[in-house]
């Protein structure tokens, strides 16, 4: 008996295997070590591993802005800071060959982003004549934060930050690699010169 459990309890010890964490679409890996300790090893995704449904509802790989910088923009129609539109697509018109800006609009705060995808296409065309992707609505922070947000806002899969979006319009900053490098918080306008620092470094 004795023998047959020291058998079991090798097995154990050698087993590796992987499962998937509902709540961040990553996959959580198991190895000898972890089965003998609580720690849990979460493998951070890149952000180029993340696909999302564009305002139309077609699906857009991320890996296709690789070698540009990004700015991802959580944006919202019925908000203070509503106008950064008009900003951002100036920003976009100015620095399309090396940057994309990419907005997702998110009801999260204050209930000012509470249209379709329609409504929200519709708003943006009509009073900014916006030319950048804009994505299907999608929740930013809480329990049901999007996935690619619990990568943005977790050291442990970003690397280093830990900011979600305080209010509508934060912008987070990614290199031409698909690193994050700076997170601003919504009162930094897109022109803001720290931000044609990053685009032009």
């Amino acid at each position: 008996m004795k023998s047959i459990f020291y058998v079991f309890a090798i097995s154990l010890v050698a087993l590796q295997f992987s499962i998937q964490n509902p709540l961040t679409n990553t996959a959580v890996k198991f190895n000898s070590l972890d089965n003998l300790s609580p720690k849990i090893m979460i493998e951070a995704k890149s952000i180029y591993d993340f696909t999302l449904n564009d305002i139309d509802g077609n699906p857009v790989d991320l890996a296709k802005y690789k070698g540009k910088k990004l700015l991802l923009v959580n944006v919202a129609s019925k908000c203070g800071y509503t106008p950064q539109y008009a900003e951002l697509q100036e920003l976009y018109e100015a620095y399309e060959d090396k940057l994309t800006i990419l907005a997702f609009p998110a009801n999260n705060f204050g209930g000012q982003e509470p249209g379709s995808s329609e409504d929200i296409k519709s708003f943006c065309s009509e009073n900014y004549g916006i030319s950048f992707p804009i994505f299907e609505k999608i929740s930013v922070k809480g329990v049901d934060k999007h996935p690619l947000y619990r990568w943005l806002s977790d050291k442990d899969m970003n690397g280093w930050n830990n900011e979600e979006p305080t209010w509508n319009f934060c912008k987070y900053f990614i290199n031409e690699k698909g690193a994050l490098v700076k997170f601003f918080p919504s009162a930094v306008k897109p022109m803001d010169e720290e931000i044609i620092n990053l685009i032009n470094s």
